[in-house]
Order: structure tokens, then sequence, then C-alpha cells
């Protein structure tokens, strides 16, 4: 269902929506420790069937169960969740509980966010975890949740959990760089020079799956090109900071990356010849693709070359003297505003912070950002999760504030998508650069 369309038949609900959360507000008392007074009671979830599987949810609504005498849980998994759930929701049947995070394409959660749909989660936070003994904001790692990717108004009340997280960086082979004697880049102009001996091979420095990836990509060069207070200017629409010297420097050296891409790259980067353009790594025909820790899974069925082992790397730094970076993509839980059981459902959410609920996510491959986790990783995740060990590259998260919808603007088009046309030389860097300024202008007030 169209953005548009949903709107519509979510406005009607809206007035109660709304009304309902602030009369909640953020202040709630749930202790998050009666698990004995839930007879009877049903909490519906819904979540997306990722790449991660449905089953860790069946089993993490067992554990639930059990923890919550009397309560059960039903869950509706689906690939594409949006379409599963909406029928029900324009009639008044909302999920409880909706895992479902931002990004996707029939942008659901961001939707309602825009929409005022969403039910505050302040109170989780200073819950205490079902079955330990730490509260939930304790057992978060930081920098999670002081983030528009948490906070979507910024307005410094969370409505979004977060959930399974992915460090997003270079991907490439690494026996290849080996057998080549080829240092891995940590800055740009080694990057160019590594364009140029691969090139002289004819292997390509770059490829991409499709231009949604150049938004992990994109984030980590804005926040390694101006820093921290730069880059939620630019996720905050500050008038003219897409026409700034930091912001220059981003879109110029992205234009010299289309340089060096792969030339397949451009007809391959839709939702049907993706792992096409992945593929090209594992065939020694690009070196780097930008990507998260679900490549290699993604990938694990593909033929590749003899001895192919993966490698992985932060985002070289854009201003001389920066420590590289790495966008950390995480997934979001949230409770709708018309959510009928919303003291139970706020204690769903404060149990997938819980150890037991972390180590069957884990199983699957699905990581939550809690103290400890990295303990509980295979080698291999430990080859992704250690990037940002000793400090060695800056976590970047968050991604640009909620506004009101803005008929024909959206910054992912105009920021992310537009870069096909910079590699096929369709558009130049300064029109794209202005087409951004463009729509953050008509994005500010909006906010």
């Amino acid at each position: 269902m169209k953005k548009e369309k949903l709107k519509r038949w979510l406005a009607a609900g809206l007035v109660a929506a709304m009304t309902m959360t602030c009369l909640a507000g953020c202040g709630g008392s749930t202790d998050g420790n009666d698990g004995d007074d839930g007879d009877g009671q049903v909490l519906k979830v819904a979540a997306l069937e990722s790449a991660y599987g449905a089953d860790m949810w069946t089993k993490v609504a067992a554990a639930f169960e059990e923890t919550h005498e009397g309560v059960t849980v039903e869950v509706t998994t689906d690939k594409k969740i949006e379409d599963k759930i909406t029928p029900a929701m324009k009639s008044g049947d909302y999920p409880d509980v909706v895992h479902c995070a931002t990004g996707r394409d029939a942008a659901l959660t961001e939707t309602l966010t825009k929409e005022k749909g969403l039910a505050c989660l302040d109170e989780v936070l200073d819950m205490t975890v079902p079955g330990e003994d730490v509260t939930v904001k304790d057992k978060i790692l930081p920098g999670f949740l002081d983030t528009l990717g948490t906070m979507p108004y910024n307005d410094g009340m969370t409505y979004y959990a977060p959930m399974f997280y992915s460090p997003c960086g270079l991907f490439y082979n690494a026996k290849l760089l080996e057998d080549k004697k080829w240092e891995v880049p940590t800055t740009w102009e080694e990057m160019w020079e590594l364009g140029d001996k691969a090139k002289a091979e004819g292997i390509a420095l770059f490829t991409y799956p499709t231009t949604g990836y150049f938004d992990a990509f994109t984030y980590a060069l804005l926040e390694s090109s101006g820093g921290a207070d730069f880059y939620n200017k630019c996720m905050t629409y500050e008038d003219g900071i897409w026409e700034s010297e930091e912001a220059t420097a981003v879109f110029e050296l992205i234009g010299k990356l289309a340089e060096y891409v792969e030339p397949t790259t451009v007809g391959n980067a839709n939702d049907e010849g993706f792992t096409k353009n992945q593929q090209l790594i594992l065939d020694n025909k690009a070196i780097f693709c930008p990507n998260g820790t679900w490549l290699p899974g993604e990938m694990a069925d593909a033929p590749r070359a003899e001895g192919f082992e993966w490698g992985f790397t932060a985002v070289p730094a854009v201003a001389a003297g920066e420590k590289p970076s790495s966008f950390t993509f995480f997934e979001q839980l949230w409770v709708p505003a018309e959510a009928k059981n919303q003291d139970l459902a706020m204690e769903w959410v404060a149990f997938m912070y819980s150890d037991k609920a972390a180590e069957i996510f884990a199983e699957a491959g699905a990581i939550q950002p809690i103290n400890g986790i990295s303990e509980k990783l295979s080698d291999e995740n430990k080859l992704y999760y250690q990037i940002y060990d000793n400090d060695a590259a800056v976590a970047v998260m968050g991604g640009f504030a909620a506004t009101d919808p803005v008929e024909g603007v959206s910054m992912a088009d105009s920021l992310f998508k537009a870069v096909d046309s910079i590699v096929s030389g369709d558009k130049t860097v300064e029109e794209w650069q202005a087409g951004v300024e463009e729509a953050s202008d008509k994005l500010r007030d909006a906010m």
C-alpha cells in the first residue's frame, strides 16, 4: 500500500490516538515484574520476517509466556509485515507491538511517526528487565538511546526501541588483498591509489547493491567530514548545511568514487539484480561493497573465488586526521498509540533486552544492543562487531528527523537514489547537491 493511501485511512483514527498518547504521557508506572496478573491476556505481536527467519519470534514468545503466567502471545510474522497487518489496522484492530524498521519501501513506521500514531516508550527505560535486576536503559549499549533513530521528533522522548544492530562498512575479499599484497586503505588518498592499481589489473575499486545502501555510507562520510554536531545539523535540515564546505567535500568525494564503480553496477542496482552486484566482490571483479553484517549470510550459497575470505573495514574519514567511521544500522520496535494492551506491550519491549531473549535472537544471527553481547558472539560475528573496539572507529547512529508529510519531497530520493545518476553521468555533482539543499529547505518547516 502506498504511503498516501495509508495516510488517508490512518487519519480517521489519529485524533483518538493522539488523545490517548497525551493522556498516557511518558511517565507510566508499569514496573515490568508483574508477571502473575496477566490471566487471560492476549498480546498481539507483529514482526518482520527478515533474513533472521521467523522461528526466533516463536521462541521468544514462548519465553515471554513462561515469565508472564496466563499471558498468550500471538505472533504474526511476514516478509512484508506491513501488507499483513494493514487491513486489520484499517478497521481499528492494531497489533500491541510491531517490529518494523524505518527505511522500508512501505514506510509504515515513518507514516505512523509523522501522524503521531506511536506510544511513548520512556516508561520502559526505567522498567526492570523481566527476570533480571537491571533497568532497561542500563542494559542497552551507550549511544543507542540518544539518537534520532529512537527519538524521531528530536524532543528527548523515545518512541522507537532499538533492536538488532549491524555495523555497516565496506566488505571485501581479504584473500584478494593478501595475494596482491595490497593494504586496506585507511584514507581516501590511499583508496584512490588502490583504485588505480586495481584498474590496471581489470578490477574495479567499488560497487554497491542499490543506492539505498548509500544511506549508511553517506552518514559515515558526513560524520567524519564535520563531526557529530555537523551531522546532527544535516539530519535536522539546518538552513544552508548542505551547501557547507563539509557537505561539499562529501558530495565531491562520492562524485570521484563514481569514476571507480564497476560498469555493470547501475544496471543491476535494483531489487531484482542487487545480488549480482554483491557477487562482484566474491568473483574478484570489484574490491569494496558497502553493506551490513547480514551480507555474508545473504550470499552464503553463492559461488566465490578460491580461498575467498570475508574482510570488513570502516569507511575512511573525509577530513584529514579524523578517525574512520561506521554507521550502525539498527531496527526498531514500537507500540501503536491505539494498541489495546499497552501495559503488557511495554513489558514485552523490556523483555527484548533480557539475556534470555538476546540468546534466542543471537542464535538466529540477530544481535541485540545490550551490554555483554560481544561475549556471546561467534568468531565470524566478532569480525564485524569489534569494529568499534579500542575506539578504532567512530560509531554513527540516527537518521533524518521526522517531519510532517511534504508532497513530492524525499531526502532518501534526493540524497541517495540520485547516486545512480551520478555514476551514469546523467547528473552533475553540483546538480545533485543543489537538489539535496532544496529538499532540506522544504522539510525544515515540516519537522
